[in-house]
């Protein structure tokens, strides 16, 4: 449904229905009131927010609706919400009034973003769902955010990120979808446990000094997505030796950072990290 439209008798029960969903305004108004017609213009810069839907009535043609709904002055809205007028008010009011009275109603901006998060996850598009829901972990970071969080991470093989949100999600919340999450995490880390990884582990753990068979195993982690196991391992080395193995322990980890990207938690955490060894 479009998020400014105006209201008929036509298709009146269509946008009762989507109040069923989403919170629908109807504002009414007339040619012969210069203040509605300013007050239309004002709700419908506010709807191209996406919040809501703004429902117009024109009383000079839809009498029956403006009857219906008890209209006594021009202009009036009313916030309708599960079929039923909620709130309003009449006349006119100040943009910041009116988006006062809107936002005790209105989902806030990241309930948004995770709603449309969950329908790109629903179609296939992990990608495509990271940035909304990382916009909405920013502002809320509640069990429902980082469970739908963990999903899209793990859509996208970014096991280790999603291991630690899974980590941190409470008992009271650790329903049938948590589960299912888990369940995938555990064979996303299998699948990651390659033997070549495990061979490159034992010999890294028999010989901590092979900085060659390091540079092995940091790569495969990386390869097979487990980034903070090779990053910690190759800050290890770092820490004591900044210039170990001529220089390349450092490059293969800046290489990491870079793939990882400039926004990346993680690889703002190891960026940090090295910061404070270099100055």
């Amino acid at each position: 449904m479009d998020s400014v439209l105006d209201l008929t008798k036509e298709n009146i029960q269509q946008v009762v229905d989507a109040s069923m969903q989403q919170v629908v305004v109807l504002t009414f108004w007339s040619q012969q009131s210069p203040e509605s017609q300013q007050l239309v213009q004002m709700l419908t810069q506010i709807a191209a927010q996406g919040r809501f839907v703004l429902a117009k009535v024109n009383c000079d043609q839809e009498m029956e609706i403006a009857n219906y709904f008890q209209i006594q002055s021009l202009p009036t809205t009313l916030v309708l919400k599960e079929g039923k007028p909620v709130d309003g008010f009449a006349g006119m009011q100040e943009a910041p009034q009116v988006e006062a009275l809107l936002d005790q109603h209105l989902p806030k901006a990241w309930q948004i973003a995770l709603n449309q998060a969950k329908v790109q996850l629903a179609e296939g598009d992990a990608e495509g769902a990271l940035p909304l829901i990382k916009q909405a972990y920013q502002e809320c970071q509640t069990a429902e955010v980082s469970l739908v969080y963990a999903d899209a991470l793990l859509s996208t093989s970014e096991i280790n990120q999603a291991k630690v949100l899974l980590d941190g999600i409470g008992l009271a919340d650790q329903d049938a979808y948590y589960q299912s999450l888990k369940a995938k995490l555990s064979l996303a880390l299998d699948a990651a446990d390659t033997p070549e990884i495990r061979n490159l582990l034992e010999d890294v753990e028999q010989n901590p000094a092979d900085y060659t068979k390091l540079l092995l195993l940091a790569k495969a982690l990386h390869g097979a997505k487990r980034d903070e196991e090779a990053l910690e391992r190759l800050y290890q080395v770092l820490k004591t030796d900044l210039l170990a193995e001529q220089g390349e322990i450092k490059q293969l980890y800046m290489e990491i950072l870079t793939a990882l990207g400039q926004g990346h938690t993680l690889a703002n955490q190891y960026r940090r990290k090295l910061y404070t060894l270099l100055y």
